[in-house]
This record gives C-alpha cells, structure tokens and sequence, in this order.
C-alpha cells in the first residue's frame, strides 16, 4: 500500500474515532435534558411540568403575553426542539422521559407561524418553542405550542418547568392575569368559523369596521333609530340602569323578507359600535355560540351578531321542536350576567321559526322589530341614493319608483345596475330612457324568478 494512502486512513480513522467518542459525551438527545438542567440547576427527571390550555382564538394573545414576561429577563433564550414529527405527538414530560432513553430531540431553532392579529395585520407567533428566562429571580422553563388538530392537539398549551413548584405557580398566575385584561380581539369585528376537524378547531378572522351613515339605510321614519338605541344607545346609560337594579344585557330580532335591509341595517350597527367587540356567527358558525357568548363577556362591551337564525330552527331532531343549538343559542343569551354589556342582535327571514322558542324562553330578545318591504317613499330614496352619481331626472326615479312596488332594496339596487349595464354596452352614458326601460323589464313576467331571488313579492 501506498505510504502516504496508509497515513491517510489512519488519521481519518482517528478522526472517526474523535468524532465517536464526542457524541457519546453529549449524544444528541440529552441536549434538551442537559440545557433545562444547566439552565433550572436541578436535575430535570425530579420536576413536574405544569401545562395550562389556550384555546385557539386566544392563541396570539399568549405570545405576546409569553414574549413579554420573558423579555424582563435580559438574558432568555428562545430555542427549538428538533425531533421530526415525534416532537409534535409527545408532551414536554414525554420527550424528557425519552431523552434519557433514546438520543432524541435535540436543539432546533423555534417553529413558528403566522397569525391575524387585526384585519390588515399579522403577527409571527412561536408555534413551538421552549423559552428559558428568570421569573422572579428564579428560573422557568416554559414550552410554547400552537393547537394543531392533526396531531390531536385541539387547544394551544404552555408546559411550565421550574425547580420550584411556586415558582411556576407564580408565573401561571401572572400570565393568567395578563390574558384576562388584555386581548387583541377587543374592540375588533370578528367572525368565528368552523375549523376542518369541527367547532373546536375553528379559527377568527378579522373584518374591517364598516363605515356605513344613517342615510345610507333606508326604513319607515324612526325605525332605524329605535334599533340603534336599544343595541347601543343602552349602554351609554348603564349607571342609571345599575342604580335602578335593571339588567344591561339585551337583545333585538331583526326580521322580514329577504332584501328588506336586515343586513345593512346590521351594517350600520356595527358602524356606531366603535369600540365595542363586535363577533358575526351565520350558518354553521352559530355552532360556536357558546364560544361566543364567553368571549363576548370576557371582552365587553360586545355585540353578538347571529344572521339566519331560521336556519338552526328548520332542522328537527327526536321528534317535534327546534333543534337544540337554537335553544344552545338561547341558553347562551341567558347565561350572561344582567350587568353584562353585551347586546343580541338576531335576523331571520322566518320569524315563524323563531317565534314558538322565544315565547318559551321569555326574556332573551327584548325587542322584535319588523323590517318591511320599502313603501313608495323608502323606494325612492332606495333609488335616490344608488343612484346618486347618476344623472337620473326626478320624475324618471318617482316612475321607477311607482312601478316597482312591492321590490326590495335589493331590487332597487339591482334596479340601477340594470340601466348602467345596458348604458354601457350601448356605449353611452346612462339616460332615464335606461332606467325606465331596466323597470319594464325586471318588472316583466319573464322576470318573475329574477324579483323573487332578489327578495320582492
């Protein structure tokens, strides 16, 4: 053999031999066990974790709270745990256990994701992270993961280790009362959504507050204002209602026809709410009524909004009666307490649905207003007001108006859109010759189907 060939195989065994005995000093997975009992002083496998569940939508509010007790403490450290999937299926007490077995779950860098924290805002939250800091001059070992229904877990946890069981109480406690008096969903319009393994996975999505003025709602003269008041204008006079021993919470039924300005007129509420948490549930959403309920209590003052509720009392279930997530829903309404700032406000098409239930359950929706077809003069100001860039003549909308009764606001506004649509591709700009001829037609018997999916009679 070579001399120089022979050299080389040795000095590379050697360095085989090196790099062999290095990691039986520090195999891999006793570098989880040895960096908590470095960093905790005690030796790890005679501590108990301490693990406290977050519900998903509460998720971005225990980051910040975590990354800020954390940050007092000049010197933390934020690390990963390594480990492929195994890392996600075992508590923090089951990879300690398994680390003194195997060589397993080594350092990693931190697991992180993206999370709304406003509607045009996001905020990067440790999905899976061990967080090594001082709390109270003592030191705390606290795991931090998300809620991931794929690996079973359908809540988010922090997994607390600390060589002393006050301690960790101690800091349980803190984080506990900084969740309680802070949340990024105060003040927010938010609506809840079924997740893909059902309710509890459901996740928050954030919309933007609507900017939608009184004179953009068109009702009978002071229904509007009836409304208002009783959704938001109580609560401008809950010391009054306190020191008369009356409750706060309340709530109001928004119903009629399809295309009659339910929606909008929800819309305008949640304009005036500035401030106030607003939570939208509509179809299978209305499932996570409870959920809601607690946040809106946690989070007041709240507005409740549950769009359709016919839709949850169509249904029937062992025999005759609404289903029982209707009376979930009314159950919910109850269980607020009277000084709760938190209003109701429901909408259905089928107030007959409703109807039987509520009579059953006095109490929970004190004001049921009726939002009617618009007469002639609400369908002109309806056309009045859509087509307020038009340059429509007075007495061509008093015709449309006049021919169109029994429509709806949808139709008035689908009204508009016909003659500019047929305007444009005419190629001209809108004339009355294009709003009357857009009336003729949707008034027409061919459009029968047309006026009825827009809501009219």
């Amino acid at each position: 053999m070579d001399e120089n060939l022979g050299k080389f195989i040795d000095d590379f065994a050697q360095l085989v031999q090196l790099a062999q005995a290095g990691q039986r000093r520090v195999p891999a997975g006793e570098q989880l066990l040895a960096t908590l009992a470095g960093h905790l002083g005690v030796a790890v496998e005679t501590l108990s974790v301490v693990a406290e569940e977050i519900p998903p939508h509460r998720f971005a509010d225990a980051d910040i709270q975590l990354a800020e007790l954390a940050g007092r403490d000049p010197g933390f450290r934020l690390v990963g745990i390594g480990g492929g999937d195994q890392r996600h299926h075992h508590s923090l007490s089951d990879m300690l256990q398994q680390a003194q077995l195997f060589p397993q779950f080594p350092l990693a860098q931190p697991d992180y994701t993206n999370l709304a924290v406003g509607p045009d805002e996001q905020r990067q939250a440790v999905a899976l992270g061990l967080w090594l800091f001082r709390f109270g001059g003592q030191p705390i070992a606290v795991l931090q993961r998300d809620a991931n229904p794929r690996y079973g877990r359908q809540a988010a946890s922090l997994e607390v280790l600390a060589g002393r069981a006050e301690t960790a109480a101690a800091f349980l406690a803190e984080f506990r009362r900084r969740m309680q008096h802070y949340s990024i969903l105060k003040g927010q319009v938010i609506s809840l959504v079924l997740g893909e393994y059902g309710a509890s996975s459901g996740g928050v999505t954030f919309h933007k507050r609507p900017a939608l003025a009184a004179d953009e709602v068109i009702l009978p003269d002071g229904l509007l204002q009836k409304v208002a008041d009783h959704a938001l204008g109580i609560a401008e006079h809950r010391d009054a209602l306190h020191g008369y021993g009356q409750h706060l919470k309340r709530g109001v039924l928004l119903y009629g026809p399809p295309g009659t300005g339910k929606t909008h007129t929800v819309r305008h509420l949640l304009s005036g709410s500035g401030g106030s948490t607003a939570i939208l549930l509509s179809g299978g959403s209305l499932a996570r009524i409870s959920e809601a309920a607690a946040m809106a209590r946690a989070l007041q003052p709240s507005l409740i909004v549950l769009e359709d509720c016919d839709l949850i009392a169509e249904d029937r279930s062992f025999g005759h009666g609404p289903q029982p997530l209707l009376f979930e829903v009314l159950d919910a309404m109850d269980g607020l307490a009277s000084d709760a700032d938190v209003a109701f406000v429901l909408t259905t098409n089928r107030v007959d649905m409703l109807e039987r239930a509520l009579a059953q359950r006095p109490g929970r929706v004190d004001l049921a207003v009726e939002i009617p077809l618009p007469a002639r003069p609400q369908r002109m100001a309806l056309l009045e007001l859509y087509s307020r860039d038009i340059p429509f003549s007075a007495a061509a909308l008093a015709e449309a108006a006049d021919r169109t009764a029994g429509t709806t606001a949808s139709f008035a506004r689908e009204l508009v859109r016909r003659a500019v649509v047929a305007a444009a591709l005419a190629g001209r700009p809108p004339v009355d010759a294009h709003l009357r001829t857009a009336a003729e037609e949707l008034m027409a018997d061919g459009e029968a189907l047309t006026r009825s999916l827009l809501g009219s009679e």
